[in-house]
């Protein structure tokens, strides 16, 4: 954009646009098309074998779509990105791309329930393996490790457990075994966490959610932090030529992009997996997740004021048996918290109500104001029962095993007046 750096409110706003050269419109067009017109042979032969960047088929570039990769690379200070019809495509197309059968990965066992059985049940049948260990103790991931391990993926705010893991001693984990740290960082967004900031190689996150912001829209993202060494032995796929682009070696041809630098994870990203799989973005959701970007900074400052309200309300209710909330000076996860989310851990809670599953589901049905659904990061405030929604497909022993207890009860903490959310807790409880 120019030589001065711009902070996050700014680039939330423009990074990765210019007004459009056509018609100079400010806000990002709409490109709702499947197809785009080639100039002559010459530049269609150039486009199709990627020997010049542009356009030809929305599957696998839009212009619209290109604009919000642009821009959440930008805010998480990452190469480039790729976007996908869901986060759970971004997650497992995360994976596919530096695996084959017979690889493993080791996992934070903290998980949203549609990660955990990617990994435990999906991937294994295509030969992929996953260790979950307990993220508390960070010498696990190093335990876990074996000549087969290609990647460590942890979430930067555990779903549903709440819980924040000590992402620098991981970083170095990886690093020292040549394996990049791939973070799920949905719950954090660019605005609380980055996580290359901190050591991290790759980044995914559900837009779903608070990118997007008010529930309209499914989509996903992949971030390359462009500071992994795909060429140190362990991933001949970027080091061999490929025979899918006429025998090119990813790695020669974008381990060091001229003006970029290293994009050789998010292209090969694109040119196998968005390319052959077909999970495509919509140029219309895109536009919707660029307009839901543009306010991420200030809605995400109420939602966390509101929560951290909220779960002191709740620590301090004796119809409350336990509250997980970083916020809170008694959670064992609070000096992580103010390390690496000093703006604040996010505006997802979970809390257990005394009466067991019995109460929590009267309570669930009970609110006015919260909405029982399967999301988070909407603007409205929202409310599920984990054992029975985000992870209902999950065996007791895997719920157990990811930290969900049947009187779990998750909120996602919207913009409303607090004190309105306040009482529709007191009156769900007293009902």
């Amino acid at each position: 954009m120019s030589e001065r750096k711009y902070g996050f409110a700014t680039q939330q706003l423009h990074a990765g646009q210019t007004p459009d050269p056509v018609t100079g419109a400010r806000a990002v067009p709409i490109y709702q098309t499947t197809s785009f017109v080639f100039k002559d042979f010459a530049s269609a032969k150039a486009i199709s074998s990627v020997e010049e960047f542009g356009f030809d088929y929305t599957r696998i570039t839009n212009p619209t779509n290109e604009v919000l990769e642009n821009r959440i690379a930008a805010l998480e200070g990452g190469t480039g990105a790729l976007s996908v019809a869901s986060g759970s495509a971004a997650t497992a197309y995360s994976i596919l791309n530096i695996t084959h059968a017979g690889h493993e990965i080791v996992a934070a066992k903290t998980l949203y329930g549609g990660s955990f059985n990617l990994f435990q049940n999906t991937l294994p049948k295509h030969g992929v393996r996953t260790t979950l260990v307990d993220p508390a103790d960070t010498d696990n991931f190093e335990r876990a490790i074996n000549e087969r391990t290609r990647a460590l993926f942890v979430e930067t705010i555990g779903n549903p457990d709440i819980n924040v893991i000590d992402f620098e001693a991981v970083a170095r984990i990886a690093e020292r075994n040549g394996i990049p740290l791939i973070v799920d960082n949905t719950f954090a967004t660019p605005y609380l966490f980055r996580p290359f900031d901190y050591g991290a190689n790759i980044s995914v996150h559900s837009a779903t959610k608070f990118i997007g912001g008010h529930g309209t829209s499914i989509g996903g993202l992949i971030v390359d932090g462009g500071n992994f060494n795909w060429a140190n032995g362990k991933f001949p796929d970027f080091t061999t030529p490929d025979p899918a682009y006429s025998g090119f070696v990813h790695w020669d041809k974008w381990g060091n992009y001229p003006g970029v630098g290293n994009i050789a994870y998010i292209i090969k990203a694109r040119l196998h997996y968005l390319r052959d799989l077909g999970a495509s973005l919509s140029p219309f959701n895109a536009f919707l997740f660029l307009q839901g970007l543009e306010t991420l900074s200030f809605r995400l400052e109420r939602q966390i004021a509101n929560a951290q309200a909220i779960a002191e309300w709740l620590e301090a209710n004796p119809e409350v048996e336990w509250v997980n909330y970083p916020g809170l000076a008694s959670s064992p996860h609070h000096e992580l918290a103010r390390k690496y989310l000093p703006k604040g851990p996010g505006s997802i809670l979970t809390f257990g109500v005394k009466g067991g599953f019995e109460r929590a589901k009267k309570l669930i049905e009970s609110v006015k104001l919260f909405s029982f659904l399967a999301n988070v990061g909407d603007s409205k405030s929202l409310i599920v029962h984990p054992a029975t929604v985000t992870h209902g497909q999950l065996t007791e022993a895997e719920q157990l095993l990811a930290g969900v207890k049947p009187n779990q009860i998750r909120l996602s903490v919207g913009t409303e007046d607090v004190d309105d959310l306040i009482w529709d807790l007191e009156q769900a409880l007293a009902a």
